[in-house]
């Protein structure tokens, strides 16, 4: 039976071109500051990025407190949409690690000023006070939608332009950070410049494991004086890995030569496969905006897993995206010639009469 693997963007295995590059790296020690490679890939970012400075991570997570950290004093408060990855997939580490506490508004795609606004005013009412405001794209939790960067773009009911948001926080005083995760991914879907979604946030990560195939590693780029502090706590959090970082640097070095573009046959497999498998009566698959294909079950059924089981038994390996949703993620890993088999196992695994799974919702 040919395994597909659809849980995420992140499964992917270095190409071989991406091994023989990550073999032949010079290699230091990074810890010291030393490695060359990882120095290269951090000034390479920062400019696609337009930022002065930036930091390789080993992972998206630590990226991310590490953000935190940078911006927030204990006993403040950040505001991030509800399915922000830094809420939802982080472990509580913003409330565990840093003393935050993380102030949900808006809804999947996004939230506007007026959300923000009700936020702020409770600061005079004792909340505690936002010192960070938490900005994402693409929006994971979403399904991959593009939170729009000007307002000549579609937006969605209750959603302001990033750079509308942007502008209105800094009025405020307030810091801004930009989760880039698959920033790569709304780039390469919009044509809009690295640079131009980066210059909406005072910081900004990016990730190299998730569409651009790399076994690992994450960028966080902004001001030098700050990301001369992020240095320190990469030490701390044990993200300084001596010489295993110029491999991974090398791995991304490799993606973003030949792995940016090539995201558009993601987002293109992303439809593809989802006008395939949107006639199920079991589900309503929304269009993918990139890579992420979303299926909400309809009634009589209330939860995605018992779908998903059935779905890893013959071969599909997915898991819901949240508990009423499933969730295929297209990748590296996948190519023009698997989409109909994938589409086909799907229909053949799940088969044509939604009730049969009715027993196992509950």
């Amino acid at each position: 039976m040919r395994v597909y693997d659809l849980r995420s963007d992140t499964v992917t295995q270095p190409t071989s071109a991406m091994r023989a590059a990550m073999l032949s790296a010079p290699a230091d020690d990074d810890a010291y500051g030393d490695d060359v490679s990882v120095g290269r890939l951090e000034a390479r970012v920062a400019a696609l990025l337009g930022k002065p400075a930036a930091v390789w991570l080993p992972t998206g997570t630590m990226a991310n407190q590490i953000a935190v950290a940078l911006h927030c004093d204990r006993g403040t408060a950040l505001a991030s949409l509800p399915g922000a990855h830094v809420r939802i997939h982080e472990d509580a580490s913003a409330a565990a690690l840093w003393g935050v506490q993380i102030m949900p508004i808006g809804g999947r795609f996004g939230f506007d000023i007026e959300a923000l606004d009700g936020l702020l005013d409770e600061e005079a009412c004792g909340w505690p006070p936002v010192s960070l405001v938490w900005l994402e794209n693409t929006l994971g939790e979403a399904g991959g939608a593009i939170w729009p960067l000007t307002t000549d773009q579609a937006l969605a009911p209750g959603v302001d332009a990033l750079q509308t948001v942007s502008a209105h926080v800094r009025a405020h005083g307030k810091a801004v950070h930009l989760d880039g995760a698959r920033l790569w991914n709304a780039h390469v879907a919009t044509g809009v410049p690295l640079a131009a979604w980066a210059e909406t946030a005072d910081t900004v990560s990016v990730a190299f494991s998730k569409g651009l195939g790399a076994p690992a590693g994450s960028i966080l780029c902004g001001p030098t004086s700050l990301l001369a502090r992020a240095r320190r706590l990469k030490h701390g959090l044990g993200g300084a890995m001596r010489q295993a970082p110029a491999l991974l640097a090398a791995a991304a070095e490799y993606a973003l030569d030949h792995h940016v573009e090539r995201l558009a046959d993601d987002h293109r497999h992303a439809r593809m496969l989802a006008a395939a498998i949107s006639t199920l009566a079991h589900w309503e698959v929304a269009v993918p905006q990139t890579n992420l294909v979303l299926a909400r079950v309809r009634p009589p059924l209330r939860r995605a897993e018992p779908l998903c089981a059935a779905l890893r038994a013959a071969g599909i390996r997915c898991y819901p995206n949240i508990a009423r949703e499933v969730r295929f993620a297209l990748h590296l890993g996948i190519g023009d010639d698997d989409i109909e088999p994938i589409a086909q196992t799907i229909r053949s695994a799940l088969g044509e009469d939604p009730t049969r799974f009715v027993d196992a919702q509950r």
